[in-house]
Protein backbone atom coordinates (compact mmCIF):
# COMPACT_ATOMS: atom_id res chain seq x y z
CA UNK A 1 0.00 0.00 0.00
CA UNK A 2 1.45 3.23 -0.54
CA UNK A 3 1.26 6.23 1.94
CA UNK A 4 1.88 9.69 2.32
CA UNK A 5 2.59 10.72 5.43
CA UNK A 6 4.70 13.48 4.15
CA UNK A 7 3.01 17.02 3.72
CA UNK A 8 2.81 18.01 0.53
CA UNK A 9 4.64 21.44 0.71
CA UNK A 10 8.09 19.49 1.51
CA UNK A 11 8.32 19.15 -2.51
CA UNK A 12 8.21 22.99 -3.23
CA UNK A 13 10.93 25.71 -3.01
CA UNK A 14 7.63 28.05 -2.92
CA UNK A 15 4.46 28.10 -0.54
CA UNK A 16 1.77 26.25 -2.33
CA UNK A 17 -1.45 28.25 -3.11
CA UNK A 18 -4.20 28.90 -0.07
CA UNK A 19 -7.23 26.87 -0.95
CA UNK A 20 -11.03 28.41 -0.61
CA UNK A 21 -13.37 25.55 1.42
CA UNK A 22 -16.63 26.49 1.25
CA UNK A 23 -19.26 24.04 4.19
CA UNK A 24 -22.43 23.85 3.76
CA UNK A 25 -23.88 22.21 6.93
CA UNK A 26 -21.17 23.62 9.31
CA UNK A 27 -23.51 22.40 12.68
CA UNK A 28 -20.68 22.24 15.47
CA UNK A 29 -20.37 19.43 17.37
CA UNK A 30 -18.23 18.27 20.26
CA UNK A 31 -15.91 15.87 19.43
CA UNK A 32 -16.25 16.17 15.45
CA UNK A 33 -13.39 16.47 13.22
CA UNK A 34 -13.91 18.37 10.27
CA UNK A 35 -12.89 16.54 6.76
CA UNK A 36 -10.67 19.71 6.19
CA UNK A 37 -9.00 19.83 9.70
CA UNK A 38 -6.02 18.98 8.01
CA UNK A 39 -5.53 22.14 5.73
CA UNK A 40 -6.69 24.26 8.67
CA UNK A 41 -3.63 22.80 10.85
CA UNK A 42 -1.27 23.12 7.95
CA UNK A 43 -2.65 26.79 7.23
CA UNK A 44 -3.10 25.79 3.66
CA UNK A 45 -6.95 26.76 3.61
CA UNK A 46 -9.74 29.46 4.49
CA UNK A 47 -13.08 28.40 5.41
CA UNK A 48 -16.11 29.98 4.54
CA UNK A 49 -19.12 28.02 6.40
CA UNK A 50 -22.94 28.29 6.82
CA UNK A 51 -24.61 28.65 10.14
CA UNK A 52 -28.23 29.99 9.66
CA UNK A 53 -28.83 30.56 13.28
CA UNK A 54 -27.61 34.10 13.72
CA UNK A 55 -26.86 34.86 17.01
CA UNK A 56 -24.41 31.29 17.14
CA UNK A 57 -22.93 32.36 14.32
CA UNK A 58 -21.93 35.53 15.62
CA UNK A 59 -20.18 33.41 18.35
CA UNK A 60 -18.63 31.37 15.81
CA UNK A 61 -16.57 34.15 14.55
CA UNK A 62 -16.23 35.66 17.74
CA UNK A 63 -14.39 32.51 18.76
CA UNK A 64 -12.54 31.76 16.30
CA UNK A 65 -8.98 32.68 15.10
CA UNK A 66 -9.95 33.93 11.57
CA UNK A 67 -9.62 30.73 9.31
CA UNK A 68 -13.39 30.11 9.33
CA UNK A 69 -15.57 33.02 8.44
CA UNK A 70 -19.55 31.89 9.24
CA UNK A 71 -22.42 33.22 7.10
CA UNK A 72 -25.79 33.00 8.61
CA UNK A 73 -27.73 31.57 5.14
CA UNK A 74 -29.90 28.54 4.66
CA UNK A 75 -28.27 27.71 1.44
CA UNK A 76 -30.14 25.48 -1.15
CA UNK A 77 -31.85 26.39 -4.76
CA UNK A 78 -33.02 29.88 -3.77
CA UNK A 79 -37.05 29.15 -3.62
CA UNK A 80 -38.76 29.57 0.23
CA UNK A 81 -38.17 26.15 2.54
CA UNK A 82 -39.58 25.24 6.04
CA UNK A 83 -36.83 23.82 8.12
CA UNK A 84 -37.28 21.34 10.48
CA UNK A 85 -35.46 21.30 13.36
CA UNK A 86 -35.67 17.83 14.76
CA UNK A 87 -34.71 16.85 18.31
CA UNK A 88 -31.06 15.99 16.98
CA UNK A 89 -29.85 19.20 15.76
CA UNK A 90 -26.91 17.48 13.10
CA UNK A 91 -30.31 15.78 11.37
CA UNK A 92 -32.56 19.07 11.25
CA UNK A 93 -33.87 19.58 7.13
CA UNK A 94 -35.23 21.09 4.58
CA UNK A 95 -37.18 18.72 3.95
CA UNK A 96 -39.86 16.40 6.03
CA UNK A 97 -38.35 13.23 7.74
CA UNK A 98 -39.75 9.69 6.51
CA UNK A 99 -41.23 8.70 9.84
CA UNK A 100 -42.40 5.45 8.29
CA UNK A 101 -39.41 4.23 7.18
CA UNK A 102 -37.30 5.68 10.03
CA UNK A 103 -39.60 3.67 12.15
CA UNK A 104 -38.56 0.39 10.32
CA UNK A 105 -34.60 1.35 12.16
CA UNK A 106 -33.47 1.08 15.60
CA UNK A 107 -32.69 4.56 16.90
CA UNK A 108 -33.53 6.82 14.21
CA UNK A 109 -36.84 8.29 14.31
CA UNK A 110 -36.15 9.11 18.24
CA UNK A 111 -33.27 11.26 16.70
CA UNK A 112 -35.30 12.87 13.35
CA UNK A 113 -38.67 13.98 15.12
CA UNK A 114 -39.26 17.14 14.34
CA UNK A 115 -39.60 19.85 17.56
CA UNK A 116 -40.08 22.80 15.40
CA UNK A 117 -40.72 24.22 11.64
CA UNK A 118 -40.03 28.01 10.75
CA UNK A 119 -40.18 29.32 7.16
CA UNK A 120 -37.31 30.93 5.77
CA UNK A 121 -35.69 31.86 2.37
CA UNK A 122 -33.14 29.79 0.28
CA UNK A 123 -30.21 31.36 -0.84
CA UNK A 124 -27.83 29.72 -3.61
CA UNK A 125 -24.61 29.80 -3.70
CA UNK A 126 -24.13 31.37 -6.61
CA UNK A 127 -25.72 34.53 -4.98
CA UNK A 128 -22.71 34.75 -2.71
CA UNK A 129 -19.66 36.83 -3.16
CA UNK A 130 -18.18 35.16 -0.76
CA UNK A 131 -18.01 31.95 -2.17
CA UNK A 132 -16.62 32.82 -5.41
CA UNK A 133 -13.18 31.16 -6.37
CA UNK A 134 -14.02 28.00 -4.14
CA UNK A 135 -11.58 24.80 -4.73
CA UNK A 136 -13.43 22.84 -2.24
CA UNK A 137 -17.20 22.28 -1.60
CA UNK A 138 -18.46 20.13 1.22
CA UNK A 139 -21.83 19.57 1.42
CA UNK A 140 -23.75 17.86 4.51
CA UNK A 141 -27.58 19.49 4.56
CA UNK A 142 -29.80 16.38 5.35
CA UNK A 143 -31.21 15.87 1.84
CA UNK A 144 -30.49 19.00 0.47
CA UNK A 145 -27.87 18.74 -1.17
CA UNK A 146 -28.71 18.17 -4.94
CA UNK A 147 -30.83 21.45 -4.29
CA UNK A 148 -27.47 23.16 -3.14
CA UNK A 149 -25.45 21.51 -6.40
CA UNK A 150 -28.18 22.87 -9.03
CA UNK A 151 -27.62 26.35 -6.87
CA UNK A 152 -24.13 26.38 -7.36
CA UNK A 153 -23.74 26.27 -11.00
CA UNK A 154 -21.00 28.91 -11.39
CA UNK A 155 -19.49 28.12 -7.95
CA UNK A 156 -18.65 24.85 -9.17
CA UNK A 157 -16.46 25.49 -12.14
CA UNK A 158 -13.19 26.65 -10.07
CA UNK A 159 -13.89 23.55 -7.70
CA UNK A 160 -11.62 21.04 -7.95
CA UNK A 161 -12.98 17.94 -5.54
CA UNK A 162 -16.34 17.94 -3.73
CA UNK A 163 -17.08 16.18 -0.35
CA UNK A 164 -21.19 15.28 -0.26
CA UNK A 165 -23.41 13.24 2.28
CA UNK A 166 -25.36 11.07 -0.01
CA UNK A 167 -28.19 8.77 1.04
CA UNK A 168 -29.42 5.44 -0.67
CA UNK A 169 -32.89 5.50 0.90
CA UNK A 170 -35.47 8.19 1.19
CA UNK A 171 -34.51 9.65 4.74
CA UNK A 172 -36.88 12.93 4.16
CA UNK A 173 -39.67 12.62 2.14
CA UNK A 174 -39.14 12.98 -1.35
CA UNK A 175 -35.27 13.52 -0.91
CA UNK A 176 -33.08 13.41 -4.13
CA UNK A 177 -30.42 10.12 -3.13
CA UNK A 178 -27.31 9.17 -4.70
CA UNK A 179 -28.31 8.70 -7.95
CA UNK A 180 -29.78 12.07 -8.14
CA UNK A 181 -26.72 14.08 -6.68
CA UNK A 182 -24.40 11.50 -8.73
CA UNK A 183 -26.06 12.56 -11.72
CA UNK A 184 -26.04 16.01 -10.83
CA UNK A 185 -22.47 16.44 -10.14
CA UNK A 186 -21.29 14.45 -13.38
CA UNK A 187 -23.61 16.47 -15.40
CA UNK A 188 -20.89 19.82 -13.81
CA UNK A 189 -18.07 17.73 -14.88
CA UNK A 190 -17.32 15.99 -11.89
CA UNK A 191 -15.82 11.72 -11.86
CA UNK A 192 -16.61 9.47 -8.76
CA UNK A 193 -13.82 8.90 -6.61
CA UNK A 194 -14.56 7.33 -3.38
CA UNK A 195 -17.26 6.68 -0.63
CA UNK A 196 -15.76 7.18 3.00
CA UNK A 197 -17.34 4.44 5.03
CA UNK A 198 -20.90 3.76 5.22
CA UNK A 199 -23.72 4.07 7.75
CA UNK A 200 -27.07 2.43 8.86
CA UNK A 201 -29.06 0.81 11.34
CA UNK A 202 -30.41 -2.54 12.41
CA UNK A 203 -33.81 -3.26 11.25
CA UNK A 204 -35.88 -3.52 14.16
CA UNK A 205 -36.57 -5.80 16.15
CA UNK A 206 -33.10 -6.84 15.71
CA UNK A 207 -30.29 -4.88 18.16
CA UNK A 208 -26.43 -5.45 18.60
CA UNK A 209 -26.35 -5.73 22.49
CA UNK A 210 -25.58 -2.18 23.61
CA UNK A 211 -24.86 -0.98 20.30
CA UNK A 212 -28.19 1.06 18.95
CA UNK A 213 -26.16 2.69 16.04
CA UNK A 214 -24.61 -0.51 14.61
CA UNK A 215 -24.87 -1.31 11.12
CA UNK A 216 -26.61 -5.37 10.58
CA UNK A 217 -26.97 -5.06 7.07
CA UNK A 218 -29.25 -1.92 5.45
CA UNK A 219 -26.75 0.80 4.58
CA UNK A 220 -29.00 3.99 4.18
CA UNK A 221 -25.75 7.01 3.96
CA UNK A 222 -22.69 7.45 3.24
CA UNK A 223 -20.08 10.32 2.33
CA UNK A 224 -18.99 10.53 -1.32
CA UNK A 225 -15.58 12.25 -2.86
CA UNK A 226 -16.10 13.50 -6.64
CA UNK A 227 -13.15 15.16 -8.09
CA UNK A 228 -12.93 17.05 -11.88
CA UNK A 229 -12.79 14.73 -14.35
CA UNK A 230 -9.95 12.46 -14.61
CA UNK A 231 -10.19 12.01 -17.71
CA UNK A 232 -9.86 15.20 -19.33
CA UNK A 233 -6.82 16.49 -16.43
CA UNK A 234 -4.90 18.41 -19.33
CA UNK A 235 -8.08 20.65 -20.13
CA UNK A 236 -7.51 21.73 -16.18
CA UNK A 237 -5.17 24.83 -15.48
CA UNK A 238 -2.05 24.45 -13.68
CA UNK A 239 -3.64 26.15 -10.48
CA UNK A 240 -6.82 23.90 -10.69
CA UNK A 241 -3.89 20.37 -11.27
CA UNK A 242 -2.10 21.73 -8.33
CA UNK A 243 -5.30 22.49 -5.94
CA UNK A 244 -6.52 19.30 -6.76
CA UNK A 245 -2.99 17.71 -6.06
CA UNK A 246 -3.11 19.09 -2.54
CA UNK A 247 -6.85 18.09 -1.70
CA UNK A 248 -6.68 14.68 -2.81
CA UNK A 249 -3.14 14.22 -0.87
CA UNK A 250 -3.66 16.03 2.04
CA UNK A 251 -7.34 15.39 2.98
CA UNK A 252 -7.96 11.64 1.32
CA UNK A 253 -4.32 10.74 0.57
CA UNK A 254 -5.28 9.15 -2.85
CA UNK A 255 -1.74 9.60 -3.78
CA UNK A 256 -2.28 7.46 -7.05
CA UNK A 257 -4.83 10.48 -8.71
CA UNK A 258 -2.53 12.79 -6.71
CA UNK A 259 0.25 11.38 -8.36
CA UNK A 260 -1.67 12.04 -11.69
CA UNK A 261 -2.43 15.65 -11.18
CA UNK A 262 1.06 16.41 -10.17
CA UNK A 263 2.07 14.96 -13.50
CA UNK A 264 0.17 16.67 -15.71
CA UNK A 265 0.84 19.75 -13.56
CA UNK A 266 4.60 19.14 -14.70
CA UNK A 267 3.53 18.80 -18.02
CA UNK A 268 2.24 22.43 -17.90
CA UNK A 269 4.70 23.98 -16.05
CA UNK A 270 7.80 22.27 -17.08
CA UNK A 271 8.65 20.95 -12.93
CA UNK A 272 9.96 17.77 -12.10
CA UNK A 273 7.37 17.91 -8.78
CA UNK A 274 6.09 14.30 -10.04
CA UNK A 275 9.11 12.49 -10.25
CA UNK A 276 10.08 13.71 -6.45
CA UNK A 277 6.60 12.54 -5.46
CA UNK A 278 6.78 9.22 -6.79
CA UNK A 279 9.97 8.85 -5.42
CA UNK A 280 8.97 9.86 -1.82
CA UNK A 281 5.62 7.22 -2.52
CA UNK A 282 8.23 4.56 -3.06
CA UNK A 283 10.43 4.85 -0.30
CA UNK A 284 7.30 4.59 2.37
CA UNK A 285 5.38 1.39 0.17
CA UNK A 286 4.62 -1.69 2.33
Amino acid sequence: MLEAAFPLAELFDTPLPRLKVVDVGALPLDGHIEIYQGLLDRALCDVVAFEPDQALCDRLNAEGDGSRTFLPYFIGDGAPATFRLCRAPMTSSLYEPNTALLEKFQNLSELVEVVSREPVDTVRLDELEAVKGADFLKLDVQGAEHAVIEGAATVLESVAVVHTEVEFVPLYKDQPLFAEVDQALRGKGFQFHKFLGFAGRAFKPTMVPDEPNALVSQMLWSEAVYVRDFMALEALSPARLLKMAMILHEVYGSVDLALLCLREWDQKTGSKVAMEYQARLATGAA
